[in-house]
């Protein structure tokens, strides 16, 4: 009975506890969505996107319009860097910041003085000879005249076709006369030029009396030990891959301009140390530099020999000492530790030869290794990852992550 009483009454001490009630699922308030943190970073990413290739395409219109400005201030900087090893070993020996670099700055303007006289001089003499040393130079040429008769035939016989048809008058335009002496060149391009070269040598000196304290304030001003640790890397592969790669390549130049020079001397062609210098100036561009000292050369031995056998061997000799220094000697020098791709090369000689010409194709090579290196060292951004997941302007990736599992619960 009392058994019967204890199951039909429930009154035991093994009665089965109640569940806990579940806490009530709460909507999400109409003004907060977990997805519009996500969609807000997309659109920041896109933006900023947007704003970066815009950036990135105006940049090079800007380059060539602001040339008078951008481009002495590139070229010190690069020189400013080549010559930080320098000032370095006399800040060493003890000499004060500002002596040592007014010394780096000294000498860099002796030794290109001394280079840019003994070009500039004797080449202006070899262009006022070209007007009065053409029928030399097409007597040269005849045997090669001689040689394509055919092809030269061809060419009448079309010319001819062509003069049958009605021939509109040119328009005769009034040009400038070009300067008939060195003292009008330079009486023309030189209030301009002399205040580029003025500023050039102001960014020069200023970069490198300040060297030691922009490299201190650039490290020390990192947040973690492991920021300062990789900019003092970054400064350090700079400096000693634009200055290993100047000083180099400027040794092998000066090598084969004298070389050179010194085989022009031998074969009687005036003025051998201006062509040797021509030379050197040129191989600094890659691929273009040796092919224009070639034909300039040619040009130069036509208008100073009679036969056209030894008016082309100047150039021929060029050629041969080029082969040598750029398949044996350079690779050997260089080795692998500043190879670069060719195709980098050729890219980075046509985009700064578009923009700022000569001198731009000048500094191509000495601007992509500085690009290069601070590339490596800093590392690539992520556009792929930017683009379409989260991107690097989300601050705290955790709170997306939260809004997922949010999002999972409630629908769930």
């Amino acid at each position: 009975m009392d058994e019967q009483g204890v199951a039909m009454g429930g009154t035991s001490d093994d009665t089965v506890p109640e569940a806990a009630p579940r806490e009530p699922i709460l909507a999400p308030e109409p003004h907060e969505n977990p997805g519009d943190g996500l969609r807000r970073d997309r659109l920041m990413a896109a933006l900023a996107l947007m704003a970066g290739l815009g950036l990135l395409l105006a940049t090079p219109f800007a380059l060539r319009a602001g040339s008078p400005f951008f481009l002495p201030l590139t070229a010190s900087l690069v020189i400013a860097i080549a010559l930080v090893p320098l000032l370095e070993w006399l800040e060493r020996r003890g000499a004060p910041a500002p002596l040592a670099a007014l010394i780096c700055v000294f000498l860099f303007l002796v030794v290109a003085n001394a280079a840019l006289a003994s070009i500039v001089v004797p080449a202006w003499q070899w262009m006022q000879r070209l007007p009065e040393s053409i029928p030399r130079i097409q007597q040269n040429l005849e045997p090669l005249i001689r040689f394509y008769a055919h092809l030269e035939h061809f060419v009448n016989r079309t010319l001819t076709s062509f003069a049958a048809a009605p021939v509109s008058q040119p328009q005769m335009i009034a040009a400038a006369a070009p300067p008939t002496s060195l003292l009008d060149l330079f009486t023309t391009s030189a209030p301009s030029a002399l205040i580029e070269m003025f500023f050039a040598i102001l960014v020069i000196y200023f970069f490198l009396s300040g060297w030691t304290r922009l490299r201190r304030n650039a490290i020390t001003s990192r947040a973690s030990f492991g920021g300062a640790m990789a900019t003092a890397r970054v400064i350090q592969d700079v400096v000693d891959d634009t200055s290993a790669y100047l000083g180099t390549i400027t040794l092998i130049n000066v090598t084969l301009g004298l070389i050179v020079a010194a085989a022009l001397w031998m074969l009687g062609m005036p003025t051998p140390l201006m062509w040797g210098g021509i030379v050197t100036l040129l191989n600094y561009i890659p691929y273009i530099g040796p092919v224009m000292a070639a034909l300039l050369l040619a040009l130069g031995g036509l208008m100073s020999f009679g036969d056209i056998g030894v008016a082309l061997l100047p150039a021929a000799i060029m050629i041969v000492a080029h082969l040598i220094e750029a398949n044996a000697v350079t690779p050997l020098i260089v080795g692998h530790r500043l190879t670069i791709s060719p195709l980098l090369i050729l890219v980075s000689l046509s985009f700064w030869g578009w923009v700022w010409g000569t001198p731009g194709a000048l500094l191509a090579v000495p601007l992509l290794i500085i690009i290069q290196t601070v590339l490596n060292a800093a590392g690539k951004p992520d556009i792929a990852g930017f683009l379409f997941e989260h991107g690097t302007l989300v601050s705290d990736p955790s709170e997306h992550r939260a809004h997922r599992q949010k999002s999972r619960d409630l629908s769930g």
